[in-house]
């Protein structure tokens, strides 16, 4: 019944018609999708064409894209390790270089041991070798500079990050394209065609 069926996933988006987040991008197993739209929790606005699961008695298409009935406002970002990542865009804040963030570590500008303390402000993605260079100083006495002073992200900027990254777009499904860029302003190219 539902062989096949483990690589569809259900884009969330809210009352507004954008994602609730990108970054992750807000995405549901389809299943979780298909109940809420059956108890009318939220609005199925695209189905995957084609593809369906049968009850006894009935056939349901799977929901490619839902939304929410009623807005949702977003918090503060949670300070986990992913989104420092991405707020620093998986790059060193000390030599510039790009990573995986299995390739990143974090820097304590000011190192706890003497008395920084774990915040976005005292934080920033680093890749080890720097990190391991800076050690337990400060940047002056190591001689390094950030690329950047740290901030505490908002989550729109955290979205914006996040869409710009490489390789988002190859693990989108074609049909969330319309919901995802549709506020994105055109390329010359674009216009050309």
């Amino acid at each position: 019944m539902t062989a096949g069926l483990e690589s569809h996933r259900t884009l969330v988006l809210n009352a507004d018609m954008r994602p609730l987040s990108w970054a992750p991008l807000s995405v549901w197993n389809w299943q979780d999708a298909l109940v809420a739209v059956l108890q009318e929790r939220v609005i199925q606005v695209k189905a995957y064409e084609g593809v369906q699961v049968h009850s006894a008695h009935d056939a349901f298409e799977i929901p490619a894209v839902v939304a929410l009935k009623t807005f949702r406002r977003r918090k503060a970002v949670s300070f986990t390790r992913y989104h420092l990542f991405l707020r620093d865009e998986f790059r060193c804040q000390y030599c510039g270089d790009t990573f995986r963030a299995k390739d990143l570590t974090f820097d304590h500008i000011v190192p706890r041991s003497r008395g920084g303390g774990s915040s976005w402000s005292n934080i920033v993605a680093c890749c080890a070798r720097d990190n391991r260079r800076k050690g337990n100083k400060s940047l002056r006495e190591a001689g390094m500079k950030l690329l950047r002073k740290p901030f505490e992200p908002v989550p729109e900027q955290l979205d914006a990050i996040a869409r710009r990254m490489p390789g988002v777009k190859a693990e989108l499904h074609q049909s969330w394209m319309d919901f995802l860029y549709w506020d994105t302003q055109l390329e010359q190219e674009d216009l050309a065609h």
